[in-house]
């Protein structure tokens, strides 16, 4: 969550008007994240996230992304609903842009977590890819190796370089690596593919809600577990590994959905994507982040450094 593009009170209130959700009260832009602009909207009748979808989201994955919350929440899910406006609509423009008014639902983000809530992710991760098995929508991951790649050449081996010395080399490795060793066979489904900490709401150990589904895409179903292990068992510096998180969260995972031996196989492979990804996004949005965006820039080295642990430490990586 970002806030790239400035909207008045006039803009807001008229907005908020088009919705059966009452009389705005109050906005709040919200500064974490990097890919839309958000705010927290305030009522005389209950709380709304408002989310504009800037240059990293397509139009036309709108449906997707939407009807995935509504075909989710349905399934009892913990994932908030899409708020249609007055003629049905699940989203709204703003000149060239897209809004939504989301659910808001209660609970906090940890930077923490203990084993007993990695656990509880685990599974509610798992929950979403059973639930999602016959949701219609299709969507490529647009950031796979070849969106990654992109990004990486959008950036250059000299501006990478500026964030660090030896960036450079272990990007071109790591895509060699990669190129020839990614699994093309294993199991497919719905992934959410960005379940960081601040993507899921929390009250006590249970999982309150599942947010911020504007990467989610058909692909590798462990994927989206290697993806959610990069984000949960280190510090945010990427320099620390627990253990004790990361054997918490797969067996969590399993208890809803068990894991074939091809699957666990590939899960240090799947990981390396994973560190790859986010070093990729990362270094592109740390390089051509406007100066004036109310937003967080986030270290792309964090995910260097899980990058190079996952190379050196693939079965204790995994072992839980």
């Amino acid at each position: 969550m970002a806030v790239y593009t400035h909207l008045g009170a006039d803009e807001l209130t008229e907005l908020i008007g088009h919705y059966d959700a009452g009389r705005l009260v109050s906005a709040k832009g919200i500064a974490e994240g990097v890919s839309n602009s958000n705010w927290l909207i305030e009522t005389d009748r209950d709380r709304f996230i408002l989310t504009m979808y800037e240059s990293r989201t397509e139009l036309s994955d709108l449906p997707f992304f939407l009807g995935l919350l509504d075909h989710l929440a349905e399934k009892a899910c913990p994932v908030p609903r899409t708020i249609h406006d007055r003629a049905g609509a699940p989203f709204r423009m703003i000149g060239d842009k897209a809004v939504a008014l989301i659910e808001f639902l209660p609970g906090v983000s940890i930077d923490r977590p203990s084993p007993a809530q990695a656990r509880a992710v685990g599974a509610a991760l798992g929950s979403i890819h059973l639930a999602s098995a016959d949701f219609s929508g299709q969507r490529a991951n647009g950031l796979g190796m070849d969106g990654w790649k992109a990004l990486l050449d959008a950036c250059g081996p000299e501006q990478l370089a500026r964030i660090d010395p030896d960036l450079p080399l272990l990007v071109e490795a790591e895509e060699t690596f990669l190129a020839a060793h990614w699994p093309e066979d294993l199991p497919r489904s719905v992934i959410h593919a960005d379940l960081f900490p601040d993507n899921v709401l929390m009250l006590g150990n249970e999982v309150s809600g599942l947010i911020d589904f504007y990467f989610a895409c058909n692909d590798i179903t462990a994927y989206d577990l290697a993806v959610t292990h990069a984000a949960w068992c280190f510090d945010a510096e990427g320099r620390n590994f627990r253990p004790d998180i990361a054997a918490a969260l797969l067996a969590g995972y399993e208890t809803v959905r068990p894991l074939s031996g091809d699957e666990r196989a590939a899960l240090p492979i799947l990981a390396r994507g994973a560190a790859m990804r986010f070093l990729a996004t990362r270094a592109y949005d740390w390089l051509h982040t406007p100066g004036d965006a109310l937003v967080t820039r986030k270290d792309p080295m964090a995910f260097a450094r899980r990058l190079r642990f996952y190379r050196d430490n693939a079965e204790f990586a995994f072992a839980g």
